[in-house]
Formats: C-alpha cells, sequence, structure tokens
C-alpha cells in the first residue's frame, strides 16, 4: 500500500483556504519528485493522503530532512507572501508518494490535522 502525507504548520494560525492551498501546492509538488514505478502504483490504489500537523518551523525542517535521509520524495513548501504571510515563509511538507510502512517510521507519531 502506498500513500501520501501532507503536514502543516498549526503555529501559523493559516486560514481554511491558505491552508488548503498549501496542502495542494504539498502534494502536487511531492508527488512530481517521485518515480514513475511508485506514482503509478499510487494512483492505481486511489492516492491516499493524509493530513498531520506540526507546531513549528523546526519540527517541519526536522522532518523533511529525515525524509531526505531516508530516500523519500518530498516538497518544502514555502508561502510566496502575497496575502496572509511573509514571503519565504515555510508552511507545509508533502511525503510521498512512498510505502505506508516507509513514511510511517517519519511520520507514526504526529497527529491529524483536526
Amino acid at each position: 500500500m502506498y500513500k501520501q502525507v501532507i503536514i502543516i504548520r498549526t503555529d501559523l494560525k493559516m486560514g481554511k483556504g491558505k491552508l488548503a492551498a498549501q496542502s495542494s501546492h504539498a502534494s502536487y509538488s511531492s508527488a512530481k519528485k517521485a518515480a514513475k514505478k511508485m506514482l503509478d502504483a499510487w494512483e492505481n490504489e486511489g492516492q491516499k493522503k493524509i493530513v498531520l500537523k506540526v507546531a513549528s518551523e523546526k519540527e517541519l525542517l526536522d522532518l523533511e530532512k529525515r525524509c531526505a535521509k531516508a530516500g523519500i520524495p518530498c516538497a518544502l513548501i514555502m508561502d510566496a507572501g502575497k496575502t496572509q504571510l511573509e514571503p519565504g515563509t515555510v508552511t507545509a511538507l508533502g511525503i510521498g508518494p512512498e510505502r505506508d510502512d516507509k513514511i510511517d517510521q517519519i511520520t507514526g507519531n504526529l497527529a491529524l490535522l483536526g
């Protein structure tokens, strides 16, 4: 089984529209980095996505480093600064698609975005 995980910073208090846009950027950008075989498998299984949360930029950057070390495709998202946030604000991280168990080793302790 394959999935993609989107991780959002809750300390930024983004509005719902901004949060949705940043999540979309993370999903698309990370998927573009996946190997074709992995992307195809994920698409054929229904493109499972899980949205999780962290409370700081540091947590997001640490997760990105862990993904890179594990060879998992990921994409760190920085806002353009045209609406709610300052330019360059790190807002989200897209991880995968990748095997569930491989992603869970990195994100398994995080809570769902509620």
